[in-house]
């Protein structure tokens, strides 16, 4: 999907790695409040997956019969181990667009495996990130509330909390007993959390040596976003398989004419002695430039495009007789038609994964103005829908149990690659693909980071079974509770256009009223027909509404055998 203007992608090298320290370390000694959260209590980095390993000698092929390129692919694996690791605690994550987040009430997110919960702490007039646990039961405070003071309380038995995690309130304590409330044990874990670029970003540790980790390293810059002669919105969404398999999706321009077809058009037309098919296939010439463990830099045609491990990818393109690609000098072309492709790929569980995107521009910016944001994310996310029913499903036999089984025609392609890929071993996916063509450049350079730097796989902050199963079709490509609900501006929307739906359908009823009403005094019979038309109008209109507010709002299906 990055492939909206079909450029390229890359990293910015001070972003992912730069913090070398460990998060998982216990102090010398612990302070008072907030005490070490679950990493420091573990007392070890958490453990990986557990995905399966592939191994060619219980396979039917034997290691004797590898090609040239498997042998070399090998060594050159086992060389590659001896390099630097890519520590994932030691960096900044996005947990949600402010824009969407409520300040009277907290929120509940999972990034890494772990369970937050942001909330607006009136007295720090900041966005706090806590462990979504609270210390007397373990109840999720994301279930609670902002008290009135302006804490967040506990729905279970009311205890308050501070912006720092201090229990300020037990009720069930005497107020003439002990005070209970300031044991260290009473307080809730808290994360280190900055607001950057509209996101609200956290550091993954709890361990108190990380308090100020703002002070000395930044969430990476998002470009654009925050220029004011460009205009950008932004919006997010859960989606149901990994993160592995997402960031390969929005790295692969190849795909788009076909995975797209109907809903987006190439962006710029070749020349006319390169071949291209019905759908707009063509070579691509992309070229990957650096890889290290921040990332990588590839450049293409009129742009180029940046992977900032671990989150961010985006794409720049400038449009005109003097762009250029070059890194360097890209994104000087003030005098251009710019448009950056964001896209943070947000690691939830095995098989899940959180898009946030914004695409920037410096053109066209009224439109921002007059049109509302829910517009625009109705093309977007049936863009992610047509990509979603592709990416997510597992193999024949299994989709065969589930919910009276499904078509062979409607194979969630997305989740099928994905658990194939989970059966060939996550470190053995060039063996398992075949990526003989430049289009696949970004794709080749991802996986090859990830084996590089992470031995193939996220190292999650709790200990996981694998993938989850499969879904209905109708639950795979749910928009209501993967973007509606965390989107204010399409949540205001739904409401508002059911208000109209449900007008549209009592006025048909009382204009019928006033029809028969009327048939007994000197109404004309043309207001009499008048009045019925309208009762007929507003009726159709009513369906034609909830069909709409249905295929924008809750499932849109995509199939692409009649595209």
């Amino acid at each position: 999907m990055a492939a909206l203007l079909a450029p390229a992608i890359v990293a910015n090298p001070a972003g992912a790695s730069a913090a070398k320290i460990s998060p998982l370390t216990t102090p010398p000694s612990i302070p008072s409040c907030p005490r070490p959260g679950l990493f420091v209590r573990f007392g070890k980095r958490p453990q990986r997956s557990g995905l399966r390993a592939y191994s060619p000698s219980s396979s039917v092929s034997s290691s004797s019969v590898l090609s040239a390129n498997e042998r070399s692919a090998e060594v050159e694996q086992q060389a590659e181990e001896k390099e630097e690791k890519f520590d994932w605690f030691s960096n900044w994550y996005p947990v949600a667009p402010v824009c969407d987040l409520d300040k009277k009430a907290p929120h509940a997110k999972k990034v890494m495996g772990l369970d937050v919960v942001v909330w607006w702490d009136r007295a720090e007039g900041k966005w706090q990130v806590f462990d979504d646990r609270c210390p007397h039961r373990l109840a999720p405070l994301s279930e609670g509330r902002i008290d009135p003071n302006g804490r967040l309380q506990c729905v279970y038995h009311g205890w308050c909390f501070d912006g720092s995690g201090s229990c300020k309130y037990i009720p069930q304590a005497p107020q003439d007993g002990p005070p209970v409330h300031t044991s260290r044990r009473a307080c809730a874990f808290v994360y280190p959390s900055f607001e950057q670029n509209g996101l609200v970003w956290f550091w993954p540790s709890t361990d108190p040596q990380y308090k100020d980790i703002g002070e000395k390293l930044k969430p990476p810059l998002l470009p654009k976003v925050d220029d004011p002669s460009y205009s950008s919105l932004i919006a997010s969404r859960d989606i149901p398989y990994g993160y592995e398999v997402l960031i390969e999706n929005l790295m692969d321009p190849a795909h788009v004419p076909y995975a797209h077809y109907g809903i987006m058009r190439t962006a710029r037309k070749p020349p006319d002695f390169v071949q291209r098919d019905r759908e707009g296939g063509r070579p691509l010439d992309i070229t990957v430039k650096t890889l290290d463990a921040a990332g990588f830099v590839a450049t293409q045609e009129n742009g180029y495009s940046k992977f900032v491990a671990p989150c961010l990818f985006y794409a720049f393109a400038s449009f005109g007789s003097n762009a250029k690609p070059d890194p360097e000098v890209a994104e000087d072309t003030s005098d251009q038609k710019n448009v950056v492709l964001i896209f943070i790929c947000v690691p939830v569980a095995p098989g899940r994964s959180r898009l946030i995107w914004t695409f920037p521009r410096n053109f066209a910016l009224w439109t921002d103005k007059i049109v509302p944001r829910w517009i625009f994310h109705i093309g977007q996310n049936l863009i992610l829908d047509s990509d979603l029913y592709l990416l997510h499903l597992e193999d024949l036999q299994t989709k065969k149990t589930i919910g009276g089984g499904y078509e062979k025609e409607g194979i969630h392609i997305l989740f099928y690659s994905e658990r194939k890929i989970e059966d060939a071993g996550q470190s053995n996916w060039q063996k398992a693909c075949f990526v003989p063509t430049k289009s696949d450049a970004l794709v080749i350079a991802f996986r090859k980071w990830l084996r590089k730097y992470s031995n193939g796989q996220i190292e999650w902050a709790t200990q996981f079974g694998g993938l989850p199963p499969t879904f209905a079709r109708e639950q795979l490509m749910d928009r209501y509770y993967s973007h509606v609900v965390n989107c204010s501006s399409c949540r205001a929307a739904v409401t508002a256009l059911k208000a109209l739906e449900f007008c549209l359908q009592v006025l048909p009823i009382a204009l019928i009223g006033m029809v028969a009403v009327a048939n007994g005094t000197t109404v004309s019979s043309v207001a009499r027909k008048v009045l019925v038309f309208t009762a007929v109008l507003c009726f159709v209109a009513s369906k034609w509404l909830g069909n709409f507010i249905y295929k924008t709002f809750y499932f849109h299906d995509y199939n692409h055998a009649f595209k």
